[in-house]
């Protein structure tokens, strides 16, 4: 992976993180566009890059963060069906990361139900992330977990799954980004911790890779930065249906892709 490569995968990254478009099931198929192999550091890296991205949150939200304890034992009751489900999946999540197909696949189911979803869930009753309870925080983390197969979206499930326990499609977003920090912060120290278990790099190879890492996570927390305020304004005022479409078409496009051409096997 080239400093190119890195700048590219860490742009996509930042645009799509909070979108309900799955930035993971981008960067597999940018990944394998560009021909960049899956090695051990490739996958590290996609992770690594996905907390820069959502550390942005904490910094739009820095108030929320400051706030009562209360907050933080939502987000750890939320978070606590992914580290179950992914610490007892991890074989078979990293098996599916390396499949385009996989992903075009969950891009267009997860764009189908996005054409719905506004129509499904119209009759919020909870505007304000105080107003979530402990149960409501423990569902829409469940939900949360269906984003373990790569394509499906972390944004667009715990989304969704709030707004199918009332929360408005505002309370439902930003209670999502909220669930995103800790998430992301476990999944990260523990790829870390496995990566220096089990690679034997020699002083410049280690260097090389933390400066790829420290680059990579700088320009997606930027880039996110922005993107974020963006999308809310977008949700609040057109909804998902767009984005539905736009799963579908990318879906529809890597699927054909992968069985005219040899671009996406590389993967």
């Amino acid at each position: 992976m080239n400093i190119i490569h890195i700048i590219i995968l860490a742009i996509i990254e930042g645009l799509t993180e909070f979108l309900p478009v799955s930035s993971t099931g981008h960067l597999v198929v940018t990944s394998a566009i560009l021909g960049i192999g899956k090695d051990d550091f490739v996958k590290l890296f996609e992770i690594v890059i996905q907390l820069g991205a959502i550390l942005a949150v904490v910094v739009i939200y820095y108030k929320r963060f400051f706030k009562n304890l209360d907050f933080y034992y939502k987000l750890i009751i939320g978070v606590i069906p992914a580290v179950i489900f992914g610490l007892l999946l991890k074989k078979r999540i990293d098996v599916l990361l390396e499949s385009p197909l996989a992903v075009a696949i969950a891009f267009v189911v997860g764009g189908i139900i996005l054409l719905f979803v506004d129509n499904w869930f119209n009759k919020p009753t909870i505007e304000e992330e105080k107003d979530i309870n402990y149960l409501t925080a423990l569902k829409i983390g469940f939900f949360q977990c269906l984003a373990l197969f790569p394509g499906v979206s972390r944004s667009a499930a715990s989304i969704v799954g709030g707004m199918s326990q009332k929360l408005s499609r505002t309370a439902a977003a930003e209670f999502s980004f909220f669930l995103a920090v800790p998430t992301m912060f476990g999944a990260t120290l523990k790829d870390l911790w496995d990566f220096h278990k089990h690679s034997k790099l020699s002083p410049d190879q280690l260097h090389s890779d933390i400066v790829s890492l420290i680059i990579g996570s700088v320009i997606a927390f930027l880039v996110a930065l922005l993107a974020v305020k963006g999308f809310i304004s977008f949700l609040e005022k057109k909804g998902f249906k767009l984005f539905g479409i736009y799963r579908i078409i990318a879906g529809v496009v890597i699927i054909i892709l992968y069985f005219s051409t040899n671009i996406l096997h590389t993967a």
